[in-house]
């Protein structure tokens, strides 16, 4: 494969960015658009899977023993990237048991109280992995993260530096992803999501088992993240507690929340695109310095003001506000003819 030039390799960087930014998104608008909980600590899952390859590849190992001085370090250099592919199932397993963990106890509560159940469980996991330093490294993070490779059959291929395969293999699990979702959300699931969504008593009264949902949503939203975790720790081949953190300009919950918000909720291709356009402002705006976020936040209010159902809505979203807009102009004309003399 013929090497990229630097600007090309850079957009392709981007572009990657972008992909993994939308498996995020992809799997938030489950537990949020499809559901309607509100999920503060989604980065939470994001952190489980890249820390998962961390430890399964034996670079927490590597870079514990660096820091120690210790002689013949080149003998722990990880080597389990080998068995890349079973560590993404690994790692959703671990993020799916995380999240039922999660929402056992909590998925009882509504609304802000979620809220902040779910935002306490992001802040929670991103200090666990500051101070349990034998298993994640500490603050410091995890060094020399091995790039995937394919041993078998008689294929030997690294995917090393190179952002290219990286690229191919989110597009693949992305196109899996929304497969998946959209026949998910087309069966008695999603109508359970959407009844849960539109009036949880009423779901409940009906037979619809709300907690159930409620936690199947939060799992398979904890499995995509694991998969965007995986991806990112073995392409940046380093993690640390502070990537992970709510506000983190890049990945953090508040603004994979707002990719989904800004794309359309309830939207299959909503998310994607309000995670292309949060990571590609910034960028384009770049030669304008610090000043670029004042442009990219102004952007955003404004497409909000706009479009408050989103950029790509769901038909259900769309219809709603505007049965809303109608019946508030209607209001408005009633009012104003009974207040003429």
């Amino acid at each position: 494969m013929p090497y990229l030039s630097a600007r090309s390799n850079y957009w392709v960087a981007i572009i990657l960015k972008i992909g993994l930014a939308a498996l995020l998104a992809l799997g938030l608008n489950i537990v949020v658009g499809f559901a309607g909980l509100l999920d503060l600590g989604y980065v939470a899952f994001f952190a489980i899977g890249a820390y998962t390859y961390a430890i399964m590849t034996g670079a927490v190992r590597f870079t514990l023993a660096q820091r120690q001085g210790l002689e013949n370090t080149i003998d722990l250099l990880p080597h389990f990237h080998m068995y890349f592919w079973l560590i993404f199932f690994v790692a959703m397993g671990v993020a799916l048991i995380a999240g039922v963990i999660l929402g056992s106890p909590t998925l009882r509560l509504r609304g802000d109280y979620l809220a902040i159940v779910t935002l306490g469980f992001g802040e929670i996991v991103r200090i666990v992995a500051q101070n349990l330093r034998d298993f994640t490294g500490g603050p410091l993070g995890v060094k020399s993260i091995p790039h995937p490779a394919i041993n078998f059959a008689g294929l030997d291929y690294d995917f090393g530096i190179n952002n290219n395969p990286y690229y191919w293999l989110t597009l693949v699990l992305i196109t899996l992803v929304i497969f998946f979702v959209k026949r998910v959300n087309s069966s008695k699931i999603g109508r359970a999501w959407a009844s849960i969504r539109e009036d949880e008593v009423a779901a409940a009264a009906m037979g619809v088992p709300t907690v159930r949902m409620k936690l199947l949503a939060f799992a398979m939203g904890a499995s995509i993240a694991s998969i965007a975790g995986v991806i990112y720790a073995s392409q940046i081949i380093y993690v640390s507690p502070k990537t992970f953190a709510i506000l983190d300009p890049s990945f953090g919950s508040i603004i994979i929340l707002a990719m989904v918000v800004l794309g359309g909720m309830g939207s299959l291709w909503g998310p994607i695109l309000g995670a292309a356009a949060i990571i590609f402002l910034p960028e384009y705006f770049r030669a304008l310095g610090d000043a670029r976020f004042l442009v990219f936040g102004a952007a955003l209010v404004v497409i909000m003001i706009f479009r408050p159902q989103g950029l790509i809505p769901s038909k259900r979203r769309e219809m709603e506000l505007t049965e809303h807009d109608i019946h508030e102009g209607t209001v408005y004309e009633v009012q104003h003819e009974i207040a003429q003399p």
